[in-house]
């Protein structure tokens, strides 16, 4: 028994030729989960051997540009290369439904073309939307693989969410957590409990300091530190953390010290790579 992690996009807002947007691949008991959709995504599910139409379901953290800017991708390649009308859902934080909207209204024309052109197109891309503000823990499962929820801190980001998927089986439990961008919070903590791995988007927050560029700085007070990752993953007690989202990126076949600087308050393995970068949990 196990939970499969493929780090999908490494990047960030920032336009990097070697990292794709943020997104994380789950897969665990013949399921197929997909955290945020950043730019470049459905390039790297395609690396990843896994179609869109095998999709479990689509979780999104938060509304932030870089997490959802391939999300209407997604839905137009779902609607367009199913061919049994295939319902795509989409879990997210409240906002995401008017998100949706406001993706399939840029969309219309389009979904006008190809219904005029394809006769066994009659409706637009079929949606679920579920929200959560993730208060409570609630469960949200699609299929063999059990999700929950949690509020984390990204604020004035808000509401964001974490994601926890849990596979069980007559041999134990596996679960690990997926969060997107976040300060250290309680809502995180108490998702990480049990869980075996966490996988934390961090920037550099000793580099960034010393950048004199408001932009830059700004992002300091609502993300997480490698170090700061590190303690929420110890503080769970857990056997593996997953770092993504580097800012500022280090070259492909890099990132030693971000290594060392999570090792200082981790005891368990700290895993970070370039896209496409593979673990398994067991």
């Amino acid at each position: 028994m196990s939970i499969d992690i493929t780090l999908l996009g490494t990047g960030s807002p920032m336009v990097d030729p070697n990292r794709a947007g943020p997104a994380t691949l789950v897969q665990a008991g013949g399921e197929h989960y997909l955290v945020d959709c950043g730019r470049g995504v459905l390039m790297r599910l395609a690396a990843a051997g896994v179609p869109v139409s095998q999709l479990s379901a689509v979780c999104i953290t938060h509304l932030h540009s870089d997490h959802i800017t391939d999300l209407n991708d997604v839905i137009t390649s779902m609607w367009i290369t199913t061919f049994e009308p295939t319902p795509l859902r989409i879990i997210g934080p409240p906002g995401t439904r008017e998100v949706v909207g406001h993706i399939l209204a840029s969309l219309g024309p389009d979904i006008g073309y190809r219904i005029a052109h394809h006769g066994d197109l009659v409706d637009g891309p079929l949606l679920e939307i579920v929200e959560t503000d993730g208060a409570g823990r609630p469960d949200v499962s699609v299929g063999a693989v059990r999700l929950t929820t949690s509020p984390t801190d990204h604020r004035p980001v808000e509401p964001s969410i974490a994601f926890r998927f849990d596979h069980d089986d007559v041999e134990g439990s596996v679960g690990v957590v997926v969060a997107g961008d976040t300060v250290p919070c309680a809502g995180l903590n108490e998702l990480c409990v049990g869980a075996q791995a966490l996988v934390h988007t961090a920037i550099r927050k000793d580099i960034i300091a010393n950048v004199p560029i408001p932009r830059l700085q700004d992002t300091l007070d609502y993300h997480s530190s490698p170090e700061e990752a590190a303690q929420t993953a110890e503080r769970a007690g857990m056997n593996t953390l997953v770092l993504t989202h580097y800012v500022p990126a280090f070259p492909p076949g890099g990132g030693d010290d971000w290594r060392e600087l999570a090792a200082q308050h981790f005891s368990g393995r700290v895993e970070l790579g370039d896209d496409l970068h593979h673990i398994t949990i067991i």
